[in-house]
């Protein structure tokens, strides 16, 4: 079994985190039979494969069920996973269990955890939009801090016309991202490539049909 980090009562909210109604409903979303946004890696990150390297130190924001965190790993790398649902990590464990790969998890909410400094070769966040904008902020600047010199950023979201497509994502369009707010966000980044584009997706129950989508890759 891959390690999973235990707590004393993995069921109750942690300090500071989430309100318990947004816990619960995420609870009872990751709670239902399957995996809500499928096995397979996001495409994004899949097409993106070609840049990562076995050894590498990874971390996978918001990881969920694990897709995106087992798929980093069966690339070779040493990856830590985080979701602040106790229910997708032990799905996260099982999957990675079936695949053969060992990842680290942690239970974390993004509103109160500690970002180590220079600690990871890359960063994988995959429809982190449940971020409000002061979070975000806060979670760019995380990233930013966790990065190593030269380290690799990997970030997809939903553009503005999502909310025409209604195909999965937030409902605020202050939690979308568009170009200027990603080019402002990392201007201080060595190298950046911003990509706009509708396409469908296919991805479990949680995501599906065509969407509106900003693909983010960029080197601290």
């Amino acid at each position: 079994m891959p390690p999973v980090r235990t707590w004393t009562n993995p069921f109750a909210p942690i300090e500071g985190e989430v309100a318990m109604s947004e816990w619960e409903r995420w609870e009872t979303r990751f709670g239902a039979p399957g995996y809500l946004f499928g096995t397979e890696p996001n495409a994004f990150l899949k097409r993106h494969a070609h840049l990562l390297k076995p050894g590498q130190k990874a971390l996978s924001i918001a990881d969920g069920e694990g897709r995106n965190g087992v798929f980093l790993a069966e690339c070779g790398l040493d990856v830590l996973a985080m979701d602040f649902s106790p229910t997708a990590l032990v799905k996260a464990a099982a999957l990675a269990k079936e695949r053969g790969v060992t990842i680290r998890l942690e239970r974390a909410d993004l509103e109160t955890w500690q970002w180590p400094v220079n600690a990871f070769d890359v960063v994988v966040a995959i429809f982190i939009q449940f971020c409000a904008p002061a979070l975000r902020a806060r979670v760019f600047d995380g990233i930013k801090r966790a990065l190593k010199p030269g380290g690799l950023l990997l970030m997809e979201g939903y553009g503005l016309k999502q909310l025409e497509y209604k195909t999965g994502g937030p409902s605020q369009v202050e939690n979308l991202y568009t170009r200027a707010l990603l080019e402002e966000a990392f201007a201080d980044f060595s190298s950046l490539e911003i990509e706009e584009y509708d396409a469908a997706i296919e991805e479990g129950d949680g995501h599906g049909g065509m969407s509106a989508l900003v693909d983010f890759v960029g080197r601290k």
